[in-house]
């Protein structure tokens, strides 16, 4: 008797992920947030390495006041940033001429705007304990302006893709700023953390909490694939 119980619960379980994944409305809904966290963590990615690099290089007055600025953006309310975005792409807002409210474009600008901050404050962290033994090395060999870039960057590999990683995993985890500048509209810019509220609002526990499922196995395949690379590489190196 407990083993038939088992088995319909397994049962049940499996044809539960079976109707998530075959439900138009929710493979919409990982496919928005999916490039939704690709597109702004790639943006953010590349602007944060560039400004931690830079903030860590130069010294120039005002620099401890942009530090602090920047610090006090890493803890910016997403909907504060949703609301920044959302005056900005409004039809007579300043940038209303770009059609970029209520799309995925304007989603990957709020989200640009939350994590950028926090991607320049990371990698400004671990470039002032590394970069300056890295930069006094590669002058000590000769080493150009380029490839003294080069050098850091490939010895702040492992840091970088700490920072990556958590860049992405606040990206898929945001409700507050895509809800205000998508507007959670059904096939075009619903994701799964505002098809998560939308169906608690419902009282529809059941997908929610597949849908929950799901986000977590992505947040984890990205960070399993993450180390994975990392342990390729460093195999790579020691042989």
């Amino acid at each position: 008797m407990r083993e038939r119980t088992h088995k319909q619960d397994m049962n049940g379980i499996l044809q539960w992920f079976h109707d998530c994944f075959t439900d138009p409305a929710i493979l919409s809904a990982i496919k928005v947030t999916f490039q939704m966290a690709v597109c702004s963590c790639l943006i953010s990615s590349l602007l944060g390495i560039v400004f931690g690099l830079l903030l860590e290089r130069f010294n120039f007055p005002g620099k401890r006041l942009l530090i602090r600025i920047n610090r006090t953006l890493m803890g910016m309310p997403p909907v504060v940033a949703g609301l920044l975005v959302y005056m900005l792409l409004m039809r007579r807002g300043p940038l209303g001429s770009l059609g970029w409210l209520f799309t995925i474009k304007g989603m990957v600008a709020a989200q640009a705007l939350i994590i950028t901050p926090i991607m320049t404050g990371m990698v400004h962290q671990h470039a002032v304990s590394k970069a300056p033994e890295i930069r006094e090395f590669c002058l000590t060999m000769g080493a150009g302006r380029w490839q003294t870039i080069w050098t850091i960057l490939k010895e702040m590999r492992h840091d970088i893709y700490f920072c990556i990683v958590t860049a992405f995993g606040r990206s898929i985890s945001e409700v507050g700023s895509v809800m205000l500048v998508g507007g959670n509209i059904k096939g075009r810019t619903r994701t799964m953390t505002t098809a998560i509220s939308l169906l608690k609002s419902q009282g529809i526990f059941t997908e929610g909490i597949a849908l929950g499922m799901i986000l977590l196995v992505m947040a984890f395949f990205i960070q399993w694939l993450c180390d994975l690379l990392q342990k390729e590489e460093v195999e790579h190196e020691n042989n």
